[in-house]
């Protein structure tokens, strides 16, 4: 019997571990309201930007889809501290409300310069060289005001 005792001692695998010690109910439940609200967030951040570059006359969509990844991702952020979520999390949620605040400069800029915008994408969708697509981007700057250029 002795024998057996050094051996278990001796093998690290034996036992639960404190990080791997079962997590109660409410936890569990907690974990997972955060990753359905993770996901959707990721979603919208996602969708705002696929959005975005289909159209510029989808702005206002992009827009919609843009605020309400930023509600979700201060949720997901606030829910993620308070209830001590892994760290993955943590760091997926800020890399995407990074994202968001791009996207929230950028739909700004195509409000700004909406005419404009207009015209270069439908310059660059049918041009179908690179010269055609380098002069679509010389009458973007041209089109620009001056401090903007």
């Amino acid at each position: 019997m002795g024998g057996s005792r050094r051996l278990e001692n001796m093998n690290p695998d034996v036992g639960p571990r404190p990080s791997q010690q079962p997590r109660t109910a409410a936890e569990k439940s907690a974990f997972g309201v955060t990753q359905i609200l993770f996901r959707a967030f990721l979603l919208t951040a996602l969708g705002s930007f696929f959005v975005f570059s289909l159209n510029v006359n989808y702005v206002w969509l992009s827009a919609i889809l843009t605020v309400a990844g930023l509600v979700l991702g201060i949720v997901v952020l606030v829910r993620s501290v308070k209830y001590k979520h892994p760290r993955l999390v943590l760091f997926g949620t800020i890399s995407g409300l990074v994202v968001s605040a791009v996207m929230c400069l950028l739909i700004l800029t195509s409000v700004l310069f909406f005419k404009q915008v207009t015209t270069y994408q439908d310059c660059a969708r049918s041009a179908l060289t690179e010269s055609a697509k380098t002069q679509c981007l010389t009458q973007l700057e041209d089109s620009m005001p001056g401090p903007v250029r």
